[in-house]
């Protein structure tokens, strides 16, 4: 198996541990088949995008034991689906995103130029 790239086209770094992200819950947001959402932005959410993504059906905030899912609060990082970050950006609440721990296919839905804006890593 080849290792995963970034969006800066490095190594996939770490997007976090504490809690416990990335579809396959591996602190990284690797994708594959199965990850229809394809979560490889690792973003570091805000309250703002958290309200956001919550009027949109997904509620990242409220703790759901029976899944090992902490809920978020702002300042964590989290793999976000590609799409949803995108939708974010349109709406003008976009979180931070982490590039070196975004997964490539990113840019299958997101210009780099759109994802850098928001960088909170140095390029």
């Amino acid at each position: 198996m080849t290792e995963a790239r970034n969006v800066l086209g490095g190594t996939l770094e770490l997007c976090c541990t504490d809690p416990m992200t990335g579809y396959y819950r591996d602190g990284k947001c690797n994708t594959g088949g199965g990850d229809m959402g394809a979560h490889v932005v690792c973003a570091q959410v805000t309250e703002e995008f958290l309200a956001f993504t919550q009027s949109r059906g997904n509620d990242l905030s409220t703790p759901m034991p029976m899944f090992n899912f902490p809920g978020l609060k702002p300042g964590d990082r989290w793999c976000l689906c590609a799409s949803r970050w995108k939708e974010a950006l349109d709406a003008g609440v976009a979180p931070p995103v982490v590039l070196t721990a975004t997964h490539a296919s990113a840019l299958e839905y997101v210009s780099l130029e759109e994802l850098k804006r928001y960088a909170v890593d140095s390029v």
